[in-house]
């Protein structure tokens, strides 16, 4: 299991919006997570600065492959195409990332 952190920004004008959507995630695009290898997966927002972090436990064997089956799911693409004009990423990511990897430097069980 590998533990994922990442972090994105939020257009101020459009934090009700995707608080909204994400009290109520499609069941296609939930079931396509969990296909995906995907557990524990939480959102944080920290509203001060519009800035979301993504938590979630990765259980598969090829994070790459995982990844480019939710990116060709239809359901998936729909709810990204949503989500997507309120999301700010951050200038610092890497290129090809939208949300922002962060390095893991704790742990605790």
């Amino acid at each position: 299991m590998q533990r994922m952190g990442m972090v994105l920004g939020l257009k101020p004008e459009k934090v009700e919006e995707y608080v909204r959507l994400h009290a109520a995630v499609w069941p296609g695009v939930l079931k396509m997570i969990s296909a995906c290898n995907i557990k524990n997966y939480s959102i944080y927002l920290k509203r001060s600065e519009n800035l979301l972090f993504s938590y979630f436990e990765y259980h598969g064997t090829d994070y790459a492959a995982d990844m480019a089956k939710m990116a060709a799911d239809p359901k998936t693409q729909e709810w990204w195409a949503v989500c997507m004009p309120c999301q700010e990423p951050l200038p610092t990511r890497q290129e090809g990332e939208w949300w922002a990897m962060m390095d893991e430097v704790f742990h605790h069980d």
